[in-house]
């Protein structure tokens, strides 16, 4: 009787992961063609520097609010956004090691800590200013202050805003380091700037790394290598973003405090621990290449999920103002990091 009850629990615990299987699939088929469409669109433009998860996310936006998704293919948007997403960023800490940190120096890292700290503490207080929604204010202070999307939505896996906030903060955010991609190139003569401290200045100061990347090589390899490092090292305070942000959600949300040993999620754990892999340098190059590009994909894959979930309508309803800091904020880390470089190089 017993292994009759055994038989019939494993065969109810199989139909469910069928029909978890079966509900999930459509979803993800669903946004992986979609993810390879803004990728392709990416590469047919010719546009290196423009990062193919603002592509995703204006992919997944316009889908949704042109056709009507069906509800069939919601498990597996669901799924991107909410576990997939956390997979790709904790994936972000195969392309960080010790000796890079160590590389920079300890003018590069005070410059770093420096105008990081400063351009977050501004942009709250600019966003408390202007009467903002504060969680939107967050997503726009990390993305400005460390590395554009990738800070928004690893900030949004703690300060839980909508879908439409993190839409708007990737937007602008990842438009204005357009901005200063374009512009920096023209500044370095006019400023009295020698190709590293150019270079510095892209790294610590441009948003996207891809738009570092299309500033910093402007003046050679010396300023684009700076630029990289630089970039690099700004990433990772991806990991203190987001343990305080954690820990402020948290001390504002009793109830959830009592369900959560950790501030920061798991995510970034494994973050720090794939950072420490790849320090020892015991992954071969082919295969840490493989992976970067393969999370770059799982990154796309989760922007194109949340646009479809994105309204246009609320995106409107969220008005101007949050323009009006993320301009305000790209002009702070811009200043405050080129004193910083002129003081220091």
């Amino acid at each position: 009787m017993l292994n009759g009850q055994d038989s019939d629990s494993k065969i109810w615990k199989l139909e469910q992961f069928r029909q978890w299987t079966a509900a999930h699939f459509a979803g993800l088929i669903l946004i992986f063609v979609l993810a390879l469409l803004a990728t392709s669109i990416q590469k047919l433009l010719g546009v290196g520097w423009l990062s193919p998860l603002i592509l995703a996310i204006m992919t997944g936006i316009l889908v949704s609010n042109t056709i009507k998704i069906s509800a069939y293919y919601q498990p597996g948007i669901d799924f991107c956004i909410k576990k997939l997403l956390r997979v790709a960023i904790a994936l972000l800490g195969i392309q960080f090691s010790i000796s890079q940190i160590i590389s920079i120096g300890l003018s590069g890292l005070f410059v770093i800590v420096g105008t990081v700290l400063s351009t977050f503490l501004f942009t709250l207080w600019m966003g408390k200013m202007l009467g903002l929604n504060h969680k939107l204010v967050k997503l726009i202070a990390a993305g400005t202050s460390i590395c554009g999307a990738s800070a928004v939505i690893a900030a949004n896996t703690v300060v839980d805003s909508s879908d439409e906030d993190v839409a708007y903060a990737i937007a602008i955010v990842t438009a204005f380091g357009t901005i200063s991609m374009i512009a920096y190139p023209l500044l370095p003569v006019l400023l009295n700037l020698s190709p590293q401290a150019f270079g510095i200045w892209c790294g610590v100061s441009i948003h996207e790394i891809a738009q570092v990347v299309a500033a910093g090589f402007q003046l050679g390899n010396a300023g684009g290598e700076a630029a990289v490092i630089i970039k690099l090292a700004r990433i990772l305070f991806l990991i203190p973003m987001v343990f305080l942000l954690g820990s402020s959600y948290l001390s504002n949300h009793k109830d959830k405090a009592k369900q959560s040993q950790l501030p920061i999620p798991w995510f970034m754990a494994y973050f720090i621990l794939l950072m420490g892999i790849n320090s020892m340098q015991i992954l071969p190059d082919n295969l840490k290449s493989l992976i970067i590009q393969g999370n770059q994909f799982l990154l796309t894959m989760s922007l194109v999920a949340m646009g479809l979930v994105t309204s246009i309508n609320k995106l409107k309803q969220v008005g101007i103002k949050p323009l009006y800091l993320a301009s305000a904020s790209s002009l702070f880390i811009s200043s405050v990091s080129l004193l910083l470089i002129k003081a220091l190089y």
